[in-house]
């Protein structure tokens, strides 16, 4: 199909025999430089699975032993030119390090995430994101100066200082979490500008799993005026993800990334329900090999209606494993709370509580709406999750905003 790169049509076969070959040239490295991953690999290794997992607590704990970048280092400390930190949403910020050639290859990866969206050279790029420690958009600015956009940074600004900025140079693309984009439309409006009729054209999303949520996708669309796309990545591993045109779920970049997907047994399979697995294949400076994101998916093969047959993680990521709970024999992600609040017009921020009331789990959420919507939403919730929830309405500025990944989702012991 035109327009696509060579890898993005491989067949099963082409995709496995590149990425073991280029995996494999690089294990002896591993196993004469790496500290970390010469305790862990095996000389024997014949193929992935025959490799160990790797986990963040694995990470956490030898960075903690080996202070302060860990022994997950193939190259001495003079090789290294960034460190960015991860998030610290589940638990201690690890720090990961980068060297010239893997910061270049975190660049190589966005250019699948751009050409996916329709972004071009032509394209002026605006970055609604503080440029903090956290990698965050740090990747996607340098992808798009890779990719010769013009970049507009926004950090150290108010989400009203941002709104002005958009719309000063014409921007037609901008790259903020979900949460944010909706929080730029509220502002904007405030303001009496109604970013539906700016120039933006192409918003791309990432952080959270609202982009591959069609009520929240919906909902940016028609505040921003936009065209939305999803994409996945983490600190530790790298930019993996991306959606197409179909957009019903988020691709895996399989040139630049090894995905499995480990199921209720234990066993790792290439698709399937369960835990995303990743190995990267640029950064080997600081590689992670067979890493358990901790990510929920449901990973499909075949050919997609863009023509890619690159793995799809259908819906993108439906949350983190340890997120799921369990309510009156129920299992509920919070995304699936999110799909029903969503579509909802009228509530503004909302947030989630579980609460273990008298031995029983109960779960509670509040919302900035009108009561009567708040009922509504209560009665969609009991109608398609199969739960019943607590749903209080609150006046509108009452709970907290997010810049980054938001926090809506609690539990409390009552």
């Amino acid at each position: 199909m035109s327009g696509l790169e060579s890898f993005e049509t491989w067949t099963d076969r082409k995709r496995r025999d590149a990425q073991w070959e280029r995996l494999s040239s690089r294990l002896p490295e591993l196993r004469d430089n790496n500290p970390f991953y010469r305790a862990k690999l095996s000389a024997r290794a014949s193929g992935l699975r025959d490799l160990p997992l790797t986990t963040k607590v694995e990470l956490s704990e030898d960075q903690a032993a080996h202070p302060p970048f860990g022994s997950n280092l193939t190259y001495p400390l003079e090789r290294y030119v960034r460190l960015h930190q991860t998030s610290g949403t589940t638990g201690q910020p690890l720090r990961i390090l980068d060297t010239a050639e893997s910061w270049e290859w975190w660049r190589e990866c966005w250019q699948s995430v751009y050409r996916a969206a329709g972004v071009t050279a032509a394209d002026r790029i605006f970055f609604a994101f503080s440029f903090g420690p956290f990698v965050g958009f740090w990747s996607a600015f340098g992808g798009a100066e890779r990719l010769g956009a013009l970049c507009l940074t926004g950090g150290a600004m108010t989400t009203t200082e941002r709104v002005a900025a958009i719309m000063a140079p014409e921007a037609p693309v901008l790259m903020s979490t979900p949460t944010y984009a909706l929080r730029l439309a509220d502002a904007a409006r405030e303001e009496g500008i109604d970013l539906a009729r700016s120039a933006l054209r192409v918003s791309i999303h990432a952080g959270e799993p609202g982009a591959s949520i069609p009520s929240t996708r919906d909902r940016i669309e028609r505040e921003l005026g936009v065209e939305a796309f999803d994409h996945t990545g983490a600190t530790e591993v790298g930019a993996h993800g991306f959606s197409c045109s179909a957009r019903d779920g988020v691709h895996i970049n399989e040139s630049e990334f090894i995905a499995e997907v480990i199921d209720t047994s234990g066993e790792a399979r290439d698709e399937g329900d369960g835990e995303l697995v990743l190995t990267n294949l640029g950064r080997w400076g600081a590689p992670v090999i067979r890493y358990r994101t901790g990510d929920r998916v449901q990973a499909v093969r075949g050919t997609c209606s863009c023509g890619r047959t690159l793995v799809k993680l259908r819906g993108g990521i439906a949350g983190r494993v340890d997120d799921m709970v369990t309510v009156r024999g129920v299992n509920v992600f919070p995304s699936a709370i999110e799909a029903i609040v969503r579509r909802f017009d009228e509530v503004g921020e909302y947030r989630v509580e579980l609460a273990r009331v008298r031995e029983m789990d109960e779960l509670r959420c509040i919302l900035e709406a009108p009561a009567e919507v708040a009922l509504r939403v209560g009665e969609a919730i009991h109608r398609e999750v199969g739960i019943r929830c607590l749903v209080d309405a609150v006046s509108p500025g009452t709970l907290p905003r997010f810049e980054m990944k938001a926090r809506r989702f609690s539990k409390t012991n009552v």
